[in-house]
């Protein structure tokens, strides 16, 4: 089922997530498969739990839209049951972020090339792991939903500044998109 994407100004995006117990595993597989439906219907790459109102450590990855640029990633899709990010390299590359969450917003955001995360993954095996590369970029992303973060709060003063309207209208419930969103109530 295709549920509506909660757009910046819902406070559940600024909540810390809290993790799951993954002994429930009808339950999760129902809501992981929503999700993926979701993500698939907005032409995303990932998709955390509270972009769809739960504040929950569940995360799903799609990477393979994106492999006729990436071939590495072709039929990359996995969920991500109470991740968390351990540690993180010094080495750090700057590429352009945008999120379903803010539609309409890109900017360039600074994030290390390599993570070491732990994670159950679709078959509820546990996972420690360093991941590098795109993967590790999009998981910090998501991940960063997971303790009540967005991608525009790792810009600049100057370009949040620059995206000013753009957010005041999220803040207003105000958002235009091609997928089912939930905005705040308008005042």
């Amino acid at each position: 089922m295709v549920l509506p994407i909660y757009i910046y100004g819902q406070p559940v995006l600024r909540q810390i997530s809290q993790d799951i117990d993954i002994t429930d595993k009808e339950a999760i597989q129902a809501l992981t498969q929503d999700m993926y439906d979701t993500l698939k219907h907005s032409g995303g790459v990932g998709l955390a739990a509270p972009q769809i109102g739960k504040a929950i450590r569940v995360v799903v990855i799609d990477l393979d839209i994106i492999s006729d640029d990436l071939p590495e990633y072709k039929g990359f899709h996995h969920a991500f049951y109470n991740p968390h990010i351990i540690e993180t390299s010094e080495e750090t590359e700057t590429l352009s972020e945008g999120c379903l969450s803010l539609p309409g917003i890109s900017e360039d955001v600074t994030r290390p090339n390599r993570i070491r995360v732990t994670y159950y993954d679709d078959d509820f095996i546990y996972h420690d792991e360093w991941v590098e590369g795109y993967l590790a970029r999009v998981m910090q992303h998501e991940f960063d939903h997971l303790e009540g973060h967005v991608f525009i709060d790792r810009i600049s003063p100057f370009r949040r500044k620059m995206n000013f309207s753009k957010i005041n209208n999220f803040l207003k419930g105000k958002a235009r998109c091609s997928y089912k969103v939930k905005t705040i109530k308008k005042k």
